[in-house]
């Protein structure tokens, strides 16, 4: 895809995205076979369900079909929202990303895996998980410092939240788990 060709759909595209709500993070055009496929990639501080990424793909939709962005052939358009391990390459992913366990990748080569406590104009503040039974510590991260960043997914993390969850999860049952 040419450059004239991604600034154009984002210019068409970024300002029916915020309508709905919602920021427009990333718009890929790849060929799958004979057919392209438009990937756009949209989220907000608080998250996209599934009615809303239907609300915006059906928009997005009419709005390719009334110009000729996509020019004279077939495409098929993806909506959806980044995934569970999403880069962070922008201040607001990493307000978003607050509470998340990320992995850092460092200028001076090393790396880090720590969670955001919080996020200001100048960097992060974060809690580094204790190693061999030792307690987690705080360490403050300036944005210059990040090479890379990515969420890391936790399946068992232990906090009250997530034990709150689990909790009300199981006075839930059907009345099959019941029987």
């Amino acid at each position: 895809m040419s450059t004239t060709q991604s600034e154009r759909l984002r210019e068409l595209l970024e300002p029916l995205v915020a309508s709905q709500g919602l920021d427009l993070e990333e718009i890929a055009v790849d060929s799958v076979g004979r057919r392209r496929v438009l990937s756009v990639v949209v989220d907000s501080d608080t998250g996209a369900d599934l009615d809303r990424i239907a609300d915006v793909s059906r928009a997005l939709s009419a709005k390719l079909d009334e110009t000729d962005a996509m020019g004279e052939g077939e495409y098929t358009l993806e909506v959806g929202t980044p995934g569970a391990e999403r880069a962070l390459t922008q201040h607001r992913h990493y307000v978003r990303a607050t509470d998340r366990l990320v992995r850092f990748q460092l200028h001076e080569g090393g790396e880090l895996v720590a969670r955001i406590l919080a996020v200001d104009e100048d960097g992060l503040d974060l809690e580094v998980p204790g190693v061999k039974g030792r307690k987690p510590t705080t360490r403050r991260l300036p944005f210059g410092d990040i090479d890379k960043a990515r969420v890391q997914v936790e399946f068992n993390r232990k906090d009250a939240e997530g034990a709150q969850d689990i909790d009300s999860k199981s006075d839930n049952k059907t009345e099959e788990e019941e029987a």
